[in-house]
């Protein structure tokens, strides 16, 4: 089932519901019984490597990934 996460408008606080695909727009209240919420928007990236195979994002180590020879 998946996961949506939800702001709060009231009191700020950020959570996570978890619901089916069907419930995704239905309105969520937050912990705190708040009804002023929206969804955020959850962005995934996925990569591959030239043989199709999935590839790690990022450089390995340092402060900026590794692309300036920092790490």
């Amino acid at each position: 089932m998946p996961t949506y996460e939800y702001r709060c408008k009231d009191c700020a606080t950020t959570f996570e519901v978890r619901r089916s695909m069907s419930e995704s727009s239905d309105p969520a209240s937050c912990p705190e019984g708040h009804d002023n919420t929206v969804k955020l928007l959850s962005m995934v990236a996925v990569t591959t490597g030239g043989d199709g195979a999935a590839a790690p994002m990022g450089g390995g180590g340092g402060c900026c990934g590794g692309s300036c020879g920092c790490g």
